[in-house]
């Protein structure tokens, strides 16, 4: 089993080239599963005596245990991937999780924040001093190009034309797309870039990044959560306000605005359009809102 599991997480990062983060989630859960497993059909348990019974079995364990809907969809999308691999490798000759379906999800429409509470933010910072003018730029450029907060950490200084307004960024799975900015987060990146030698003087750790830290290395995604956090108690906003919330935000902006659903979709980077339609209920929603409150025959 543990032989199993690690080649295929060799398989994830060396071929599929999938980030350590999601490597990190697979091992996780392969490695809950297989000591399911393990107690259910002994230690020397292999592959291949995995059947749909025991499969089972471990879905009503995960129930059980009080996990939430989207850990137990995830723990059983990581063991059907998995299982699927080992078919593959013809180290099994059937899939036993075939017929193996996770929980039902709610629908939960996106958070993001409003026009005017977006302007709020993106002012915070104090654009006086050098910190504040990265994170200026670094709300600006989250907001404006709808990125994802792990792709907006992993740009370097060759990813950013800023006379075209263009962002070559590494999605999922390492999947480079174009993303743009406006004028706004141009010149805000303008702005900072002018402070990065002096950070950078005598201490460089990553000068290839565009947002560094104040030791000169690569900003993290905890950081910038810990940065919006701090900005977000600052002004009073939703403190379950994330990184990705403004990528919610930047959505919702622009499908309000009535923006192409396809081009939404090209930009955010999302394999499927259903992604992108999630949108579109929050924007159907405000629209049913508006109405209710408006119209004299709505209520």
């Amino acid at each position: 089993m543990d032989a199993a599991v690690a080649d295929f997480l060799r398989h994830l990062g060396l071929e599929k080239n999938s980030s350590a983060h999601t490597v990190k989630s697979y091992r996780e859960d392969l490695t809950l599963a297989v000591a399911f497993l393990r107690e259910k059909l002994g230690e020397s348990a292999q592959p291949i005596q995995i059947t749909p019974r025991t499969l089972r079995a471990y879905t009503v364990w995960l129930h059980e245990q009080n996990y939430a809907k989207t850990t137990v969809a995830r723990r059983i999308a990581s063991l059907r991937s998995w299982l699927r691999y080992l078919c593959r490798q013809g180290i099994l000759q059937t899939n036993p999780a075939d017929g193996l379906r996770g929980p039902r999800q709610s629908k939960k429409l996106p958070h993001f924040l409003s026009i005017a509470d977006v302007d709020r933010l993106l002012a915070a910072p104090n654009r006086d001093e050098p910190p504040g003018r990265r994170d200026h730029a670094m709300l600006e450029t989250l907001y404006s190009a709808g990125l994802r907060v792990s792709e907006l950490v992993g740009l370097n200084v060759e990813d950013v034309d800023l006379g075209e307004g263009v962002l070559v960024v590494r999605g999922k799975g390492r999947k480079e797309r174009l993303a743009l900015i406006g004028p706004t987060a141009t010149q805000a990146l303008i702005a900072w870039y002018a402070d990065r030698p002096a950070i950078l003087n005598g201490r460089i750790r990553d000068a290839n990044a565009v947002f560094l830290n104040q030791k000169g290395g690569r900003l993290t995604v905890r950081s910038v959560g810990r940065i919006l956090a701090h900005y977000l108690q600052q002004l009073g906003l939703d403190p379950q306000t994330s990184p990705h919330t403004l990528r919610h935000s930047f959505a919702t902006h622009m499908l309000d605005a009535g923006a192409d659903i396809r081009g939404v979709q090209e930009l955010l980077g999302h394999r499927n359009l259903t992604t992108t339609q999630v949108y579109t209920h929050v924007t159907t929603q405000r629209l049913h809102e508006s109405y209710r409150n408006a119209h004299p025959r709505a209520n």
